[in-house]
């Protein structure tokens, strides 16, 4: 049967001489006497929250105490540090004449051996020493003939304070409180991507050979394997909060959602009411513990086949499984396993010739990779970036290293200092409001003509309320320095003509050579010395009363690229 576990007194003996105790004198409490036979140190009761707090106060080593009745009697002592190495001993003593229960064969009351132990302690100083082990392995003591006598287990933290899990009884053979693991214990990655991994396992044998419910928990890290789950909670500073959600039963348990993957709360759990192995509800620890990053753990169910995803690509994470008897909470580690994620699918890099231009399209928040390799004595790079609609961020590293990050409107002209067998990679990411349209040229040849027209910083066009009439309509726009070719289009549209629609076909990019000979109104050219007066009018003429003219001037270069001013919607006059 499960035995009673009784707190024994804390030594002083050192606490004079080493006060601060540094690391061995840190203490963790077993726990107190508990019905199952379980000392949980999770588990707050009054006698609990004394003996902590004397072993924060003298960091000195606790006993505890249980009685075996009589001769070969069976013998199960398991201990589970959580989230340290521990040192401890399980020692035995004679039990003393006035502590026997007995030719009635039935347990004493609780409090009868209770008072026991001061008895035995006056009885015999020192037991004979049964077990001793020292590190962080789930470890048990299994006698199938124990002897009767008082049984002292003593336990010391080595390294910091910490908390364990114990339990000790009489019928292993019954109770059966941990889940039994097949033959193969291991953890089996079967299908390994970018941001997934598949896990497989074997089944215990527990639930068929006992029918007791079985569940399997698992838990993700980036740092190392997990000997036991109450490890793994502890890890994650709150064992009830460490949940997530469990997939209802019937659901595709494969792939399961990581979102944002990491630790997150939630209180539907599988096991709200499991209280550790004892059958006690375990307190919540302060909500402002901070959490263990990169680490979650998920209960499954029964199955075991489980898809993690939402990983980081090019990534190494370790898995452990453990099964969970639903009955106690108690719990078995399989062999865990590691696994690294495959590395992001490499994009495909698109080669400009030098001095020709690249269309280039871009998906909405995509990016496309560009690659010049220039003649190796080139002294520098030019690069032209038109962004025909929105925005574009632009990046080039010459050889690895950053030498150019802006964002570009409109026409855009950089010059790069070359470097002997110097490549480049540009890299362009669109915008987040839709795609992107663009025209890329590279070259290293010296050149006067630019292959792109100069633009104004302004490139909208402004109509002249006043001097509207019922046939015509009077507009300016800004030139440059620069002598370019202008050409104004016209288009009549409906009443309803919209913004959003106007938005849509402003493509910078689309050049004049799409319109119809009907639309065209002219062409000149301009340019003016200085750019206070590089202003330029017309008045568009022939057109109708009371209808709505879309207006386009294009600006063309000298390689007969040409690039769109903002288009401008006018209407005139319905009666003059």
């Amino acid at each position: 049967m499960p035995l009673h576990l009784l707190p024994g007194p804390v030594s002083t003996a050192a606490a004079e001489a080493n006060p601060r105790c540094a690391s061995r004198g840190h203490v963790l409490v077993v726990g107190s006497r508990l019905e199952d036979g379980t000392a949980d140190s999770d588990v707050q009761t009054d006698t609990d929250r004394q003996v902590r707090s004397l072993v924060g106060l003298l960091m000195m080593s606790v006993r505890y105490y249980f009685v075996v009745e009589e001769d070969n009697t069976p013998l199960s002592v398991t201990v589970t540090p959580c989230d340290a190495p521990l040192e401890w001993r399980l020692t035995l003593q004679e039990l003393p004449e006035e502590a026997s229960g007995g030719a009635s064969g039935q347990p004493e009351p609780l409090e009868q051996q209770q008072q026991q132990v001061p008895v035995a302690e006056e009885a015999a100083e020192e037991g004979a020493e049964l077990f001793s082990y020292r590190g962080n392995d789930v470890e048990a003591y299994v006698a199938g003939s124990a002897p009767s006598g008082l049984y002292q287990l003593e336990v010391l933290c080595t390294e910091k304070d910490s908390t364990l899990k114990v339990y000790a009884t009489t019928t292993p053979e019954s109770d059966q409180p941990y889940p039994t693991l097949p033959r193969d214990p291991r953890v089996d990655v079967t299908a390994l991507g970018r941001t997934t991994v598949t896990l497989a396992w074997k089944p215990t044998p527990t639930a068929l050979l006992t029918g007791r419910p079985v569940h399997y928990c698992l838990v993700v890290n980036k740092e190392h394997n997990f000997k036991s789950l109450c490890a793994a909670e502890a890890k994650l500073g709150a064992a009830d909060d460490a949940f997530m959600p469990a997939p209802r039963p019937g659901r595709d348990f494969s792939p399961f959602d990581f979102a944002h993957f990491g630790f997150v709360p939630s209180d539907n759990d599988l096991t709200r009411d499991r209280g550790g192995l004892a059958g006690h509800k375990a307190p919540r620890y302060a909500a402002g513990r901070p959490r263990a990053p990169d680490m979650v753990k998920v209960c499954i169910g029964d199955k075991n086949l489980y898809t993690v995803s939402d990983l980081k690509p090019d990534t190494q994470f370790y898995f452990d499984v453990f099964a969970v008897n639903a009955a106690t909470n108690a719990s078995t580690a399989y062999v865990g396993t590691f696994a690294r994620t495959k590395e992001e699918a490499r994009p495909k890099t698109l080669e400009l010739k030098d001095g020709r231009v690249t269309d280039v399209f871009i998906k909405r928040k995509g990016s496309k990779f560009l690659r010049f390799a220039p003649v190796s004595s080139h002294q520098r790079v030019t690069l032209f970036v038109h962004a025909c609609l929105d925005s574009v961020q632009v990046q080039v590293r010459r050889d690895d290293k950053l030498v150019l990050s802006q964002s570009v409107e409109g026409v855009r002209q950089f010059t790069l200092r070359g470097k002997p067998k110097a490549k480049y990679v540009i890299r362009l990411r669109g915008s987040r409001r839709g795609a992107s349209t663009l025209k890329v040229l590279a070259t290293s040849k010296p050149s006067s003509k630019q292959p792109f027209p100069s633009l104004p910083e302004d490139t909208r066009i402004k109509a002249f309320d006043k001097l509207r009439t019922c046939t015509s309509a009077t507009v300016a726009w800004l030139g440059t320095q620069d002598r370019n070719k202008y050409c104004v289009y016209r288009r009549e549209v409906a009443e309803g003509y919209g913004e959003e629609q106007r938005r849509r076909g402003q493509n910078q990019c689309a050049g004049p050579e799409g319109r119809r000979k009907a639309e065209k109104v002219l062409c000149k050219y301009f340019s003016s010395a200085n750019l206070q007066k590089a202003v330029t009018t017309e008045t568009i003429t022939g057109l109708e009363p009371g209808k709505t003219y879309l207006l386009d001037v294009y600006v063309v270069g000298h390689s007969g690229h040409a690039v769109k001013y903002q288009s401008k919607l006018v209407k005139t006059r319905k009666y003059c």
